[in-house]
């Protein structure tokens, strides 16, 4: 026997090995398994989130308050644009608004939450690394090197979603919600409370909407999508892509739009996704 039999055969050994010890694990195992992926992903939310409950003035100041100023460059874009095109309209949140806090824990308690949403955002990325570390032994080596770049690209997307929410989703809301008024006879004082968690909320829920093309992945890799399907029902998906937009946004025509369009793209890329998904397990079982 060559010294290169005894490695394959080594190496043969230790992959039997392997599996063998992953199909022996019981029920009981794969809990004890989840239960430390979610503590780590946990304390990773905790260190982020102890991060910036100490930066309070960066996390609330520029990040949180921001929005509803002036200068922020969201409301400095469409003033410009409105110079440009001489429609004064265009011009959003030219006046701050002024928050209120109505209990006298409501500080403290905004502190901490709004602390443990920024944890979670900072820590997304590893969060998703944990998710995949779970999953991950349960598949087969050629469908782990397709979907080696999972983690990537959902916190790309992630990122990309909350962005999205914030730069654009945000301003406009807190512009409408802010100054709509039912009559002048009401003055409108916006509870500090309502104000975080409109943003936060509308970053968050854009985040996951921008999880789209994964989930379109994952369906499409175990059957129950395909490209004809999401063809067939495309008409469907957009008018449900609307509703959906309509949810997380005030209800203006304008912020529907700005968020159903990149959400219209999002389901187009999936078709393309669940085409080349299909087209590869086609190419498998010719194979075999």
């Amino acid at each position: 026997m060559t010294d290169n039999d005894f490695t394959e055969q080594q190496s043969t050994k230790k992959k039997k090995h392997k599996k063998e010890k992953e199909v022996e694990m019981s029920f009981l195992d794969h809990l004890e398994e989840l239960r430390w992926h979610i503590i780590r992903a946990f304390l990773s939310i905790v260190f982020f989130a102890v991060l910036a409950f100490l930066n309070k003035d960066f996390i609330f100041d520029t990040v949180i308050f921001n929005p509803k100023t002036p200068d922020f460059w969201t409301n400095r874009m469409f003033a410009n644009l409105a110079e440009l095109t001489g429609m004064d309209s265009l011009r959003i949140n030219t006046q701050e608004l002024q928050l209120i806090s109505l209990k006298m824990a409501d500080n403290f308690m905004t502190h901490i939450m709004t602390s443990i949403i920024a944890g979670l955002i900072v820590a997304s990325p590893y969060v998703f690394f944990e998710v995949w570390r779970f999953i991950s032994p349960a598949l087969y080596d050629k469908e782990k090197s397709h979907s080696g770049g999972a983690v990537f690209y959902m916190s790309v997307l992630f990122i990309i979603g909350v962005l999205f929410g914030y730069f654009l989703i945000v301003p406009l809301s807190v512009h409408f919600l802010g100054s709509y008024s039912i009559s002048s006879e009401v003055t409108n004082q916006i509870n500090m409370r309502s104000y975080i968690g409109t943003v936060t909320s509308i970053s968050l829920a854009s985040g996951v909407i921008f999880e789209l093309p994964i989930f379109v992945y994952f369906l499409s890799k175990i059957g129950i999508l395909t490209p004809s399907l999401m063809k067939s029902y495309r008409r469907h998906a957009y008018v449900a892509l609307l509703l959906l937009s309509a949810i997380i946004t005030p209800p203006d025509v304008f912020s529907q739009i700005m968020v159903c369009l990149p959400l219209v793209f999002l389901y187009e890329i999936g078709i393309v996704i669940s085409k080349r998904v299909n087209k590869k397990a086609e190419e498998d079982m010719e194979a075999l």
